[in-house]
């Protein structure tokens, strides 16, 4: 091939378009729907324009309206929009009703600090297309949707070189070019690159001594298992928190990766593997163990970053949707499904029908458990053990629940009787409005919804009475509390109500404030605690004037819901402490003897003996439906129905529809994983080629679609995905096959010059004709990722914790996850433990520091590559931070611990463990000279291991120790 032809064909490889892309679909999934939702109402052509501002195209915010441009590109602070969002100007407020949450504003200017990339160049249209028909054809000629071939391997020139299959399709595109392959890699090369690739640790003194069957080793190794789960983690986004300001701890998180380790350590077949974390709990299982395995697969679906506090709960519920088929479409198939979710993809062909059918199997999966309360949760399921333990766990459970049930009665019979004497001494008669301190608004002052009764059959009522829903129209009445005339400032709020044993027990109550909405609960069964009267709803901050209220309404309810009056004082006019909160406080009341004393027997049981293990997991919900197309996005804007199904683009027969009753999870998976489905196995395999030789045959690993990056050698993707169906999944089958080719051993340094047959390449070197190495003519040089560094830097100190499983947050189990204590564990956690980097707990807040400078993977999203930045602070962690310098002490106590040992030795043993290789000549000689010219006559012991400690460190401080040839 002439180089002009390789040049052109290469600059087609450029990655330009796989960073737009990125850049679109975060406007499509984040920017555009705001925009539709918030904006668009003033600011479109199917609505109004005011102000002359159009935000439904990119001409429109550029041109701006009569205030000027709206925004400047990459200037979030030289920007209108970001002005107006964020109230900081009291005659720019937009939006004008309510302000935007945080996170929206924070999407926004992280949108136009980006550059603000926006792909609309027309005006969108008010509903979506039902289907999108062009797009769906045009898959048919789409490289990634094709059926996988098994193409011979090609015939090539020089037979000698190739190894297996893998290297004739390598050297016939090499031969074509007119390229060498890279000489072998050196033995102590290759040692240490089979090493960090198969474990993540540097080789053990064994491998180095026999390199010849370090395939086979490695893969037999517990710490293969644990290498390839790193990679599994990062595109199925694990994190061990939600996320978020008020993060909640993922106590049981770590079960998942145990799983995955497990999974890959047991070499579990990889379509078995994608097929229980989709739909685990419904699988058919053979013994407890399996049992366990399949119901903590399910995580996968869980572990998202979710907001639980968000109050709008069917928001919450599609938002968690969305978020799963982003997850699974990226890892999975390598698609970017979310993109639909408001309108027909605009790159790819997945019509946003195609999205609502996936979202409807979802939908018909339970995610949380009980999402009527102020703050969501997940839902943990007790795991089933084996043989004795699990009929001792049995009869602890049975004990517990009668315990539990006398209790329960005990507490029902306390608290009649406490409502009962309260009603009978509370002082009767009404209250005037004008007797109480702050800003009262009477029930006869709210505003109305539905028809609600008048009552004065309590006499403790304020005003001129208070107001009962009879309890009828559940769901239609509401009571609005807005007060007038009020001054900017922190306010405690109260409700006062009529209690009773007939009374709801979870009354909704909506407070709007100027920092968002909050959702309380109301116990009307309990008197209230507050002069018998009131109950505290919290502090909130109001602005003058505002749009705050408090709304009261019978949603949800089964029971009588009554409503008198709310108050609101300024903070410093009472001495009340209210909280704000899910719950409304109480005021305890003495227990009598029966309930202390089963209280404290259930406590007792609880801690005793053997505790269940929970998971978290997700389950069938109540009722299986179908998922209405949401027109733009929109959760209250629904379109037609669409009935539970998978992509179209390309046709996968099943054989067998979703049944009615059933989610549709195990045909989702079993679909997935189809032999006749073109996309899993391809991605997979590319997956697998990437964490072996460090760059995918497709570099872009998330995306398969038309904006992500064409295959380098789509035959052998396709020879290496047909490879992995055909050894039934075999994850450690394609991995040796890749690890004892010819292509992975070569050297990462250049073949020399072309070979005369193209006489015009021999102008110019492999290097400047294929810098990125797309035609693998060598071995790519990667640096360590974050985990390997961490660990080599243990292992070198003689402290790596090698210990497989488990966790290391304990706090997270003691801590009530609805509790003001839970963030406390992740923003104030010490990174103590010396475990490997995969059990370092993976918060999404605050990660480990040595994670944060080395380009450790962002955990709220799939990342199929993580990135591989060289930038100063790197150099200036390992020279300067406490960790480093505290490991290069034990490296040093390590090196001079055996008596009689000699210096050379001692610097050869630190270069072996550090750079797994001997030290050259000259490395040796400046080593020795540094020691000598250190330690001076005196000799003392400290004096001697700070200086062994100061080589160490500058060891791993240097470029052969971050980098693998």
């Amino acid at each position: 091939m002439p180089c002009r032809s390789i040049l052109t064909l290469l600059s087609a490889w450029t990655v330009l378009p796989a960073f737009a892309a990125q850049e679109h679909e975060f406007f499509e999934k984040r920017i555009r729907p705001l925009l539709v939702e918030r904006c668009y109402e003033c600011h479109s052509a199917d609505k109004k324009i005011k102000g002359g501002l159009r935000l439904d195209t990119r001409d429109g915010w550029a041109t701006g309206g009569d205030s000027g441009p709206a925004i400047q590109p990459g200037k979030p602070d030289d920007s209108l929009l970001l002005k107006a969002i964020s109230y900081t100007d009291r005659d720019l407020k937009m939006p004008p009703k309510q302000k935007l949450r945080e996170e929206d504003r924070a999407a926004l200017r992280e949108w136009i600090a980006q550059g603000a990339p926006d792909p609309r160049h027309e005006i969108a249209s008010a509903t979506p297309e039902a289907g999108s028909k062009s797009k769906v054809a045009d898959a048919k000629t789409w490289w990634s949707f094709q059926p996988i071939g098994k193409p011979r391997p090609p015939e090539v020139q020089d037979k000698s070189w190739p190894r297996n299959d893998i290297d004739r399709f390598i050297l016939a595109k090499l031969e074509k070019a007119g390229f060498n392959p890279a000489p072998d890699a050196p033995a102590p090369v290759l040692t240490r690159r089979l090493a960090y690739d198969l474990t993540g640790l540097p080789p053990a003194q064994s491998q180095i001594s026999n390199p010849k069957s370090q395939v086979e080793s490695l893969l037999a190794s517990p710490h293969f298992a644990e290498r390839f789960a790193s990679h599994w983690l990062d595109i199925t986004r694990f994190a061990e928190s939600s996320g978020g300001g008020r993060t909640l701890p993922f106590k049981d998180a770590w079960r998942y990766r145990d799983y995955v380790i497990e999974s890959f350590r047991d070499n579990t077949p990889l379509d078995h593997f994608l097929t229980q974390q989709i739909a685990g709990d419904l699988l058919p299982h053979e013994s407890p163990a399996k049992r366990r395995a399949n119901l903590t697969a399910t995580a996968f679906l869980v572990l998202g970053p979710t907001n639980y506090e968000e109050q709008d709960k069917e928001l919450l519920r599609m938002d968690i949707v969305d978020e799963q088929l982003d997850t699974l479409g990226k890892s999975f198939l390598g698609l970017t499904i979310g993109c639909a979710r408001c309108h027909d993809h605009k790159f790819d062909p997945i019509p946003t029908r195609d999205y609502y059918a996936m979202a409807g199997i979802l939908r018909s999966t339970k995610i949380i458990k009980d999402p009527k309360e102020n703050v969501a949760h997940w839902i943990d399921t007790p795991l089933p053990m084996d043989g004795p333990l699990e009929s001792e766990l049995r009869e602890k459970e049975a004990r517990l629940a009668e315990l539990n049930l006398e209790l329960g009665r005990a507490k029902t019979a306390l608290k009649n009787a406490g409502v009962a004497s309260a009603l009978k001494n509370l002082k009767p008669g009404p209250l005037p409005v004008s007797d109480l301190p702050g800003i009262v608004v009477d029930d006869s002052e709210a505003k109305l919804i539905g028809d609600w009764k008048h009552s004065t059959v309590f006499k403790t009522f304020i005003g001129a009475g208070y107001i009962s829903d009879h309890n009828r129209e559940k769901g239609g009445l509401t009571a609005t509390f807005q007060p007038k005339m009020i001054e900017a400032g922190r306010y405690e709020v109260r409700l006062a109500y009529i209690a009773s044993s007939d009374r709801e027990t979870k009354v909704p109550v909506n407070i709007l404030h100027a920092d968002g909405e909050s959702t309380i609960k109301v116990d009307e069964t309990e008197p209230p605690p507050i002069d018998g009267r009131w109950v505290s709803l919290g502090t909130f901050r109001f602005e003058a004037n505002g749009e705050g209220y408090v709304m009261i309404s019978n949603s949800d309810t089964t029971n009588y819901v009554t409503v008198d009056a709310v108050q609101f004082l300024r903070i410093g006019e009472t001495d009340a402490a209210p909280v704000a909160s899910g719950k409304a406080p109480r005021k305890s009341s003495p227990k009598p003897d029966r309930v202390v004393t089963l209280e404290k027997e259930i406590k007792k049981l609880e801690t005793k003996g053997p505790q269940r293990p929970e998971a978290m997991t997700v389950a069938e919900q109540d009722a299986i439906e179908d998922c209405p197309v949401h027109i733009r996005g929109q959760i209250r804007n629904l379109g037609a129905e669409v009935p539970r199904g998978f992509l179209t683009a390309f046709e996968v027969p099943l054989g067998e529809a979703v049944p009615a009753d059933q989610s549709g999870r195990v045909q989702l998976a079993r679909w997935l994983v189809s032999r006749d489905n073109p996309l899993t196995a391809r991605v997979l395999a590319n997956r697998i080629w990437l964490w072996l030789m460090g760059e995918g045959l497709v570099r872009t690993p998330d995306n398969f679609g038309s904006t992500g990056e064409m295959p380098t050698h789509p035959e052998l993707l396709d020879y290496l995905a047909s490879e992995l169906i055909a050894s039934g999944w075999d994850l450690k089958h394609l991995v040796k096959l890749i690890a004892e080719s010819r292509t992975y051993q070569q050297s990462s340094s250049p073949a020399g010059k072309a070979d005369g047959k193209n006489p015009k390449s021999e102008l110019q070197s492999p290097n400047s004709i294929d810098p990125d190495n797309r035609l693998y003519w060598r071995a790519n040089r990667k640096r360590l990722d974050a985990g390997q560094l961490r660990d080599t830097i243990l292992a070198i100190g003689g402290t790596l914790d090698a210990r497989v499983g488990g966790s290391v947050i304990n706090d997270a189990k003691a801590v009530d996850s609805n509790s003001s204590k839970a963030a406390q564990i992740e923003y104030g956690y010490q990174f103590t433990d010396f475990r490997r980097s995969l059990y370092t707990p993976a918060f999404r807040n605050v990660r480990h520091p040595l994670f944060e400078v080395f380009d450790f993977a962002d955990i709220n999203s799939p990342v199929g590559k993580r990135g591989s930045s060289t930038v100063a602070t790197q150099e200036l962690f390992l020279l300067n931070h406490p960790f480093v310098i505290e490991q290069a002490r034990a490296a040093a106590d390590k090196l001079l611990a055996p008596a009689g040992t000699g210096d050379e030795s001692r610097v050869r043993d630190l270069y072996q463990a550090a750079l797994g290789r001997a030290p050259s000549p000259g490395e040796m000689r400046h080593a020795l000279g540094f020691i000598d010219a250190s330690v001076s006559g005196n000799d003392s012991p400290d004096e001697r291991r700070d200086v062994w400690a100061r080589l160490a460190q500058a060891v791993i401080a240097s470029p052969d120790f971050r980098f693998l040839d």
